[in-house]
């Protein structure tokens, strides 16, 4: 029996005759009609599972990849949400690169691509890069615990973790490597810890250590009593993503890059193999070569190229944020826990993660879901979480929590990186299926994308030179709450805006608040200061300072309070003209 009959025999006990797989194109197509997202998502991962699309040994694998063309019956997917925006200011633009979506994958592609002499647009759907996935995840800087020695997750996640130090240093943005604590419990365990260093040693993890019962709660003493022991791994960090992501792109615009918020992917047109046109809201663009870093659309947009070999089946995570002053008591580092006891199976705990802003982040949980774009938070989430990662540390409480977000994840099928060149449209490059631990892997995929590229444009004839005037350096906004004293008053001598704090809770001055509107990447919301300097991120959630945001954005982009927009157009925060906002501190 060949690998796609018994695949469809397997399909049709699962789903009888609603599910049919067929190989077409190189790839592995499933067709018919199902009424439960689950079973759509079930059909795949069969499929993804089948020797059809599983690599041979020493070979590569029958297919491709899965492509998921099951009609979901069970409700309406909604379609693409697409920018209010609509003129000509991008028609006919002919650039040698266009990268589709700004989020950090992109935004590191953009900022790679400008050490070489070259015409670089990226546009963007939404108001602001970091707007979907790079700005609603954990933050957490990877050692690769859980990835599989030869997965591209593996590979682009030690050679993305290697790079952080250098990257964030160049940009200014903080990092820290806490380390990551992986906690056991049970009398047996740190004999079989010590023997497990051999092979995170063979999965390439620098600096694994075993640590007892003692050290382990000395360190961090807010964990469980009944945890015994931990595997320690040093090159684990945390970093802000959406404050890399907007570092990326400001030194991407700095260096020559254009970007172009607002401005959705409509179509294609593709000749001889290769993308001739690309139509958006703003204008028709004719670039040389496409990157498609388009998140949880990528898989539309390789479509509409003619070069779909994966399929992203969106999936749901919520996390909830702490009040800082909870942090230090419980958690100074990175925490999960795995529960071993005699005669029962490996169980996984969860994690708990102190971020770059030294708040504690509880989560996420994990839902399939057909919906790419709803980023709704219910209460079963929040209450499955901490029930899970209490098992980690007995203090987790939910009214130390002072606000929770979704994040909608980018997986293929095949629970893998798609970083590669088109494999029918020629002048194509794919960032896709970039999940966790995409953040971490985001520097190491950018300098493959940007050599494909680079192989690309030179198989056409032109080769791109260096660009003599490429500076990886960016100046961030300053911090005064970082500051020591000396350092604060000598700032606020130069200009006395640092020395007005608007946010009481984050300590953020009305200086810093101006210099976030005034970057190289737009920023004209109260969500997008918001990501940039902090105000509103503390435990009144900008109930103090929201007015005063208000007014500076107004007065600095010269609008009306009421043209004001939360987190881009058609959110406003006031519905019509109102003289009752609270005058502006002075002190």
């Amino acid at each position: 029996m060949s690998v796609l009959s018994r695949l469809n025999k397997r399909l049709s006990g699962e789903f009888g005759d609603q599910v049919v797989a067929v190989e077409r194109d190189g790839c592995l197509v499933l067709e018919g009609r199902l009424e439960r997202w689950d079973d759509v998502v079930w059909a795949g991962r069969l499929a993804a599972r089948s020797p059809a699309v599983r690599k041979r040994p020493g070979k590569g694998p029958y297919c491709r990849g899965v492509v998921n063309k099951i009609e979901f019956t069970g409700a309406p997917i909604p379609p693409m949400k697409q920018p209010v925006l609509e003129d000509s200011a991008l028609e006919g633009r002919r650039p040698d690169v266009l990268i589709i979506g700004a989020g950090i994958t992109g935004c590191a592609i953009a900022r790679d691509l400008c050490r070489y002499k070259l015409d670089i647009l990226i546009v963007e759907k939404e108001h602001d890069v970091a707007m979907q996935a790079s700005s609603r995840n954990d933050g957490m800087v990877h050692p690769g615990l859980d990835l599989r020695k030869g997965s591209l997750k593996h590979y682009y996640n030690k050679r993305g973790n290697e790079l952080y130090d250098e990257v964030t240093r160049e940009l200014g943005v903080p990092f820290e490597r806490t380390g990551q604590y992986l906690c056991f419990s049970g009398v047996l365990i740190k004999p079989l810890l010590r023997l497990s260093i051999l092979y995170w040693k063979w999965l390439g993890i620098p600096g694994a250590r075993v640590i007892g019962r003692r050290e382990l709660h000395r360190r961090e003493g807010g964990l469980r009593e009944d945890l015994s022991a931990a595997l320690f791994f040093p090159t684990a960090g945390v970093v802000c993503p959406y404050g890399l992501t907007i570092a990326y792109a400001e030194n991407a615009v700095q260096n020559g890059a254009r970007l172009s918020l607002d401005t959705a992917v409509l179509g294609m047109e593709t000749s001889g193999g290769r993308i001739a046109r690309i139509k958006t809201n703003r204008g028709t663009l004719y670039p040389r070569v496409v990157i498609n870093a388009a998140g949880v659309f990528a898989d539309e947009i390789a479509a509409m190229a003619g070069d779909q070999f994966y399929t992203i089946h969106p999936r749901r995570g919520t996390n909830s944020i702490l009040d800082k002053k909870f942090t230090t008591s419980i958690l100074r580092t990175i925490a999960s826990r795995i529960g071993v006891s005699p005669g029962k199976t490996h169980t996984k705990g969860g994690g708990v993660i102190r971020t770059a802003h030294g708040n504690l982040l509880i989560g996420p949980d994990a839902v399939e879901t057909w919906e790419r774009e709803n980023y709704a938070t219910d209460r079963t989430s929040i209450e499955r979480a901490f029930a899970k990662f209490q098992k980690t540390s007995p203090f987790l409480n939910r009214s130390q929590i002072i606000t929770y977000f979704t994040g909608v994840r980018a997986p293929t099928y095949e629970e893998e990186f798609v970083v590669s060149k088109g494999h029918r449209t020629i002048n194509l490059v794919h960032a896709a299926g970039i999940q966790s631990p995409g953040l971490t892997a985001a520097p190491a995929i950018a300098r493959d994308i940007v050599r494909f590229t680079r192989e690309i444009l030179e198989a056409e004839g032109l080769t791109p030179a260096p660009n003599p005037d490429f500076n990886p350096i960016r100046k961030p906004i300053p911090r005064t709450a970082h500051m020591d004293a000396a350092e604060r008053n000598a700032l606020i001598r130069e200009n006395p805006d640092y020395g007005v704090i608007l946010c009481r809770c984050e300590e953020v001055s009305r200086g810093e608040i101006l210099d976030s509107l005034r970057r190289p990447v737009p920023c004209d919301t109260v969500d997008g200061v918001k990501r940039r300097v902090r105000p509103g991120m503390g435990r009144c959630q900008g109930g103090f300072c929201g007015p005063q945001i208000l007014r500076l954005i107004a007065g600095e982009k010269g609008i009306p309070l009421e043209a004001v927009n939360k987190n881009g157009p058609q959110s406003p925060i006031l519905m019509g003209p109102n003289g009752s906002l609270p005058p502006e501190h002075t002190r």
